[in-house]
This record gives C-alpha cells, structure tokens and sequence, in this order.
C-alpha cells in the first residue's frame, strides 16, 4: 500500500508539472504503459495471500484510473493554453487601418472629356458619337470646304482611298447629326472623339489629338447666345474670375468666325510666360454657322441660325493641369498618370 501511495503521488505531481503536450504524453505511455510501474505493482500479487489479494487490485486500478483522469485534466488543460498561445500571437489589430487597394484612374484628357460633358449636359445638349472613319463628302463637302482647301491636301488628311478618311474634325458629326434631324429644331450636340491630321508630334502637335464640337441650330441663335455658352464654359473650367473675348477669323463652315481667347488663370490676364505676357490664352474656334452649311442639310437660313464651337481637348487639359508638353499624354508614363490618382 505504501508502494501505491508513493507513486501515485510522485505521478500526479510529474503530470501537474508538465508544460508541454509531448511530455504528458510521454508520462503517460511510461505510467500506463504495459512496462511501466503500474503493471510492475501488479506482479507483487503473487506475493500476498488471497485475502489481500482483491484489495490491493482494487488499490492498484483506483491508482491507474487516478494517473489516466489527472492526464486527461492535464490534457484539456496544456490545450487550452496552447490555443490562448495561438491567438495571442495571431491576433489582428482591427483598428489598424487596411491597405488602400490599388486602383486605376482617370487619364486627364478622359477627365476633361467627362468634365465638359458633364457641363453641356446640364445646358440640355445630347452628346453624339460617330465613326472615326467618315467620307470626304461628310468631313469636308458639307462642312462648306471646296476642293481647293488646303485641309484636301493629302499633306494634311490620312486618307484610305479617295472618297474615305480618318477625321480631320468631328464636324463630321455634326453633319450626319444635321442631316438625320432636319427639319426638326432646335438641336444642341457636343460631339467628342479623336481626330487625326499628317502632322509631325512636337512639345505641342500631335497627329492624333482629341476635340469636342458644340453645335446649336434654332430661331433667333445669335452670336451673343455663342459667347454666354463659351463664357460660362471658361469660367467652369478655369474659375469664375475669367472673360473671354472674340476676335475675328475664318473657318469655312462658319460666317463670322472668331477666334476665343480667356482671360489667363494663372495671372488673372496681367501678363505672364504662360500667356506670353499678354494676359490671354487662345482656346478655340467658333462662330456662327454658314448658310451653305444649313442649305446642304435641308435647312432655309432665312428661318433659322445656330453657333458652332470646337475645343481641344489637350489644349484645354494642358492649360488647366500645367502640362508643358502634349506627348505626356500618348507615352504612358506611370509618373504622370499618377499625378491625376484618384484615392476611393
């Protein structure tokens, strides 16, 4: 009994000090285990007389279900603290703010893209797309541009065979919008895309280039009912403080025609390198549509008039961003694309 007792008490207290699960393990195999001291104990019975005998097997097994029960409790509880080791050390801050992830961005010429249609959109104008492949008839016969305009020479325009061309404008749009409408008034277009002319690329040309076209027929369209929409169009892209003043030119497609220049936003028109010291920026073109024009798509001019507008839209992004030079925007150069990230 003596036996029984001193190792019950040196198990239990071997199984208590345990930290780790292959230790326990390890008394458990050595305790209960067919060699180990509990199976020892049971081969003293052949010493005891048969009345001892079935009081020491009790002793004996009480011992060996003790040992199993304390291990088992050791188990569950080296596990648990196992687990509380575990997630203590995997644990995730929540409040730590997240990683933003990386998105795309709107390239600056799509953002004055959108920007301007946005504009004319809430002035009641229907934006109008068309092909980038249109007929001379489209491009330049109904735009009121004879055969002996410059802008035919095979020097300025791309064309695919004699009677098919890239755009040169998309006043080809306007044209197709003109024809399917008539007679029905008023209309108000704004028609984006890209155009495309035989030009060497520089800090400032470029072969490929975007334009949007504004295009207004009614009654009683003035030349004034022009510079309130391009004023009002400056002073949303440039800031309230602008103006903006006509001065004359020619186009074909229009009679008059004038040359838009805006009040420079970063000298606020006093004089700086920007505006070459003149306190303007030239912008566009535009004037009052030509009776030719209205003739050719099914239109009397003695009964109605309209104004016609045509802005670039590097020229525009390029004065609004800083941007020194137009191929910025064809290389794809990470560096400045990122400049315009947009964060969500």
């Amino acid at each position: 009994m003596e036996q029984i007792e001193n190792l019950a008490k040196q198990a239990l207290q071997q199984i208590q000090e345990c930290t780790q699960m292959k230790e326990l393990n390890d008394l458990r195999v050595y305790y209960l285990g067919k060699k180990g001291p509990v199976q020892e104990l049971m081969k003293n019975m052949k010493n005891l007389s048969p009345e001892e005998r079935p009081i020491f097997g009790q002793q004996v097994n009480q011992l060996k279900g003790q040992i199993a029960e304390t291990i088992e409790q050791k188990k569950e509880e080296l596990a648990m603290k196992e687990m509380e080791e575990k997630i203590e050390k995997e644990k995730i801050d929540i409040t730590l703010p997240g990683r933003k992830p990386v998105v795309g961005n709107m390239h600056p010429l799509n953002l004055i893209t959108q920007e301007l249609e946005d504009l004319f959109i809430g002035l009641g104008y229907q934006v109008i797309e068309g092909n980038d492949i249109v007929s001379d008839e489209y491009c330049f016969e109904r735009a009121n541009i004879p055969k002996d305009h410059p802008a035919r020479d095979m020097q300025d325009s791309l064309y695919i065979d004699p009677n098919w061309l890239l755009r040169t404008h998309t006043t080809a749009i306007q044209m197709k919008v003109l024809e399917e409408s008539a007679p029905n008034l008023p209309i108000k277009v704004v028609c984006p895309g890209k155009v495309y002319r035989r030009d060497d690329d520089d800090a400032t040309h470029s072969h490929q280039f975007m334009q949007m076209e504004g295009l207004v027929i009614g009654e009683h369209v003035t030349l004034s009912d022009l510079k309130g929409t391009l004023e009002f169009m400056a002073k949303k892209l440039f800031g309230q403080d602008r103006q903006i003043r006509f001065r004359p030119s020619f186009f074909p497609f229009t009679e008059p025609s004038v040359e838009v220049d805006v009040s420079c936003h970063i000298c606020n028109g006093k004089g700086c390198p920007t505006c070459k010291n003149t306190g303007w920026i030239e912008i566009l073109g535009a004037g009052e549509v030509h009776p030719n024009v209205l003739k050719m798509a099914g239109y009397d001019p003695d009964k109605c008039s309209g104004f016609a507008f045509g802005v670039g839209i590097e020229r525009v992004a390029m004065l609004k961003y800083g941007i020194d030079d137009i191929r910025h925007f064809y290389t794809d150069d990470l560096r400045f694309l990122d400049t315009f990230k947009r964060y969500e």
